[in-house]
């Protein structure tokens, strides 16, 4: 999928699997799968998190399947007898100017249209952002807002999408084999066009780049109009990525600043891929695929907290550490606060012992009054229920939690499914 990931990040595999023997699902009853992908016009391995709008209807992405093989956009309703009921509203098309294998999720305008990005494709072959506005007849239609060139302009876009006040977009792109990436933003225009501005650039990837490199996430503002995100790579031990903050100034200029470079060592994490989260106090939430004690081949992973401090610097604290057994391992998605407080997350392994190196799990992480975070596990996928599930939770408006997974299902080409509280 990501060929030009650096090699010194961790490779993953994607093992799609038609599972024959069928699994047990969980015990759990609060755990339900609402739809399993087939592998075909319906879409697979859906990447990243879902959204959801005001009626309760889901939204997501899939990187593969769909009418052209090259991914999809798809939205799930509630059906009769608690059924769901899928329908594609795009599928990619690998001829240009349309994009293909959008990795990220969506986000909603105010009059109800959909972004996105794609990490392919375009009329550069660097990957898309795209609109997608409602008809009156149910269909769709899909506007490329912006072809990345994979130069100054970036390339390979794999994070979300936010809005800010005014309706402009912020994101990130990947970069190419010797280009690190940069955050961009995109202004709507009177004439429909949307204009591209590069707020920083974290340089070619052979200048030792310790202000981070690939970053593939997206972003997050603050009260205050600050940027947040993480890098996958670089920082000041190289290899093993950065959360950083990006501060606007009145000429337009923004200014970054590292406030974590991963080590490691000593139980801190390693290759941050996703999206931090924010508390009402500013203090940031993530997760690290590698690094913390566990025993996995790059280390299972962990959650931080990074909490500012007296002249501008910032202390981590690391939450848990994942071990790859029970409690899960590896977590490629971020993190989503309840209104208790509450994290919530995935890994993409660890778990189950029906799975060889575990399916993954959901989680939540509870503060005691000691200040010590406490995991619980919601659920621990065998397989046939999910597998590797690779994006963030979410809540609707009952509190019930949304969720993707990569592969398993009933055909092995990844699900949708629901924890009720």
């Amino acid at each position: 999928m990501r060929s030009t990931r650096s090699m010194t990040a961790p490779i993953r595999v994607l093992l799609i699997v038609v599972l024959i023997n069928v699994v047990p699902v969980s015990a759990a009853s609060q755990y339900q799968v609402l739809y399993s992908l087939s592998g075909g016009n319906d879409g697979s391995i859906p990447w990243d998190s879902l959204v959801v709008d005001e009626a309760g209807n889901l939204y997501g992405t899939t990187i593969a399947g769909g009418a052209y093989g090259y991914g999809t956009v798809f939205k799930l309703a509630s059906g009769p007898n608690g059924t769901w009921i899928e329908s594609v509203l795009h599928s990619f098309n690998p001829q240009a100017p349309d994009g293909n294998q959008p990795e990220a999720g969506l986000v909603f305008d105010r009059a109800g249209n959909l972004y996105g990005t794609t990490y392919m494709g375009g009329t550069h072959f660097s990957g898309t952002v795209f609109k997608l506005t409602p008809n009156k007849d149910g269909s769709w239609t899909e506007t490329i807002l912006h072809s990345f060139t994979g130069g100054k302009d970036g390339g390979n876009p794999a994070g979300n999408l936010i809005f800010d006040a005014v309706g402009n977009l912020y994101g990130t792109t990947f970069g190419a084999p010797s280009h690190c990436g940069v955050v961009f933003q995109l202004t709507p225009g009177i004439d429909g066009k949307w204009t591209e501005t590069v707020l920083h650039d974290f340089g070619p990837i052979k200048n030792g780049p310790n202000g981070g490199c690939q970053p593939s996430a997206g972003l997050v503002f603050d009260s205050a109009g600050n940027l947040y995100g993480t890098t996958s790579t670089g920082g000041a031990h190289i290899y093993f990525g950065t959360a950083f903050k990006l501060t606007p100034h009145t000429n337009g200029q923004w200014t970054e600043t590292v406030l974590h470079s991963f080590s490691s060592q000593s139980g801190d994490g390693a290759y941050p891929y996703d999206n931090v989260v924010l508390d009402t106090a500013g203090n940031v939430y993530g997760t690290t695929f590698g690094g913390g004690n566990g025993s996995c081949f790059f280390g299972c992973g962990i959650v931080f907290k990074l909490a500012p401090g007296m002249n501008g610097k910032w202390t981590e604290t690391i939450l848990h550490s994942f071990t790859g057994g029970t409690d899960g391992g590896d977590p490629y998605a971020g993190l989503t606060f309840d209104s208790a407080g509450k994290l919530y997350g995935t890994t993409n392994f660890g778990g189950s012992p029906l799975c060889s190196s575990g399916c993954g799990v959901v989680f939540t992480l509870t503060q005691g009054n000691s200040g010590k975070w406490t995991e619980t596990v919601l659920q621990s996928f065998s397989g046939y229920d999910g597998d590797v599930p690779y994006g963030s939770v979410i809540f609707d408006a009952s509190g019930n939690l949304y969720g993707t997974t990569l592969n398993g299902g009933t055909a092995g080409y990844g699900e949708v499914f629901k924890i009720a509280p």
